[in-house]
């Protein structure tokens, strides 16, 4: 019982970001951290880094940044729910995320609508290309 005591003292960062369900293998977790898109305590490390409860990790998945601290330790990947129980996003980081994510909602939306109505040359493509489409 003791070593499994000390197993779970001596956890690697790889196998926790993969326990917290950020990455859904060990292997991507592995790649993200050797790529730089997980640094802790604002420097770039390594997946054999313990990390030990109270410090900070920069996530970088996808657009997304997310700044978390670290609240307790498992190499066991578990539920959902369990697993956020491993980390707590600070709260800068959830604003600066959802600002970011309101301003691409934004420019997506502004790139649906276009700026003009077609012109007849383009009525008459659409128009073909329904017809084909129907057929």
């Amino acid at each position: 019982m003791a070593k499994d005591k000390q197993e779970t003292d001596k956890i690697r960062l790889d196998k926790w970001l993969w326990a917290a369900r950020f990455f859904k293998t060990r292997n991507l977790a592995k790649e993200a951290i050797e790529g730089g898109k997980v640094h802790y305590n604002g420097v770039r490390t390594k997946p054999s880094k313990e990390p030990q409860v109270g410090d900070q990790l920069t996530i970088r998945q996808g657009w997304d940044e997310r700044v978390i601290v670290i609240k307790a330790l498992s190499d066991q990947r578990r539920g959902a729910p369990e697993a956020q129980l491993l980390y707590e996003e600070t709260a800068e980081s959830i604003t600066k995320r959802e600002a970011h994510a309101a301003e691409r909602k934004s420019v997506y939306a502004s790139q649906l609508s276009p700026d003009k109505r077609p012109t007849k040359k383009q009525r008459r493509d659409i128009r073909q290309f329904k017809d084909k489409m129907d057929h």
